[in-house]
């Protein structure tokens, strides 16, 4: 199961595409170094599951040109 639910994510950005930018965009920046903006719950959470978190609490935006 998916959290948070996929339908509360899709309002968080104009479409699925954009949603799925958003997310890779950010998994890569945390694996990169980034901080994560969120607390992390375990060091085995993976970047993709931080970055969805992150996404969900409108912490990063991604604004399509």
């Amino acid at each position: 199961m998916i959290y948070p639910p996929l339908s509360s994510l899709t309002t968080k950005a104009e479409n699925k595409y954009t949603l799925v930018i958003e997310v890779a965009k950010r998994a890569r920046q945390l694996v990169s170094g980034a901080n994560p903006l969120i607390d992390v719950e375990s060091e085995s959470e993976k970047p993709v599951s931080i970055a969805v978190r992150e996404v969900n609490e409108d912490l990063v935006t991604y604004h399509r040109n």
